[in-house]
């Protein structure tokens, strides 16, 4: 199975989308995917991006390729999918979600590496104390997302 991507501009800036043949097997937010050929996203995959972007969709519902991370990293990221939209849980709640209390530097790692950001959405873990905590492509956007979802959850967005 062949894999592909390409880019999709949006609030926070350009977000590479990696599609392992009609499966989403990665998201890059500002940087481009090396070695891999530029193809066609998928117009259903673009309109879920659209309506994120816009405050009209809180949960992606596209097929995910999820090849990549250890047992523990995949629990880490799909702990994800338990925090509702336009909130913020800690790194020690996903790592007790996931059954490993005491872990939350593990945790911490695991979403360091989660390959799906937005759609596993690990921008919404923070510190215990309410610290913004890491964000790999940037604590700026980790910041922006935060603030639309908020917005969103408070003036949902006419459908």
């Amino acid at each position: 199975m062949t894999s592909h991507y390409n880019r999709i501009d949006t609030p926070v800036g350009p977000v590479y989308l990696i599609l392992k043949g009609r499966e989403l097997a990665g998201v890059s937010i500002w940087q481009e995917p090396q070695g891999l050929k530029l193809g066609q996203i998928p117009g259903p995959l673009a309109g879920q991006f659209s309506d994120y972007f816009g405050g009209a969709l809180r949960t992606f519902d596209y097929p995910l390729a999820m090849a990549a991370g250890t047992d523990f990293e995949r629990k880490i990221w799909l702990c994800l999918l338990d925090i509702p939209y336009g909130q913020t849980r800690s790194y020690k709640w996903i790592a007790e979600r996931a059954g490993r209390p005491g872990a939350s530097r593990a945790a911490g790692r695991a979403l360091s590496k989660n390959p799906l950001p937005i759609i596993l959405p690990c921008h919404r873990v923070i510190e215990s104390g309410g610290g913004p905590g890491g964000y790999s492509p940037s604590p700026d956007i980790k910041r922006r997302l935060l603030d639309m979802e908020y917005y969103y959850s408070l003036h949902p967005a006419k459908i």
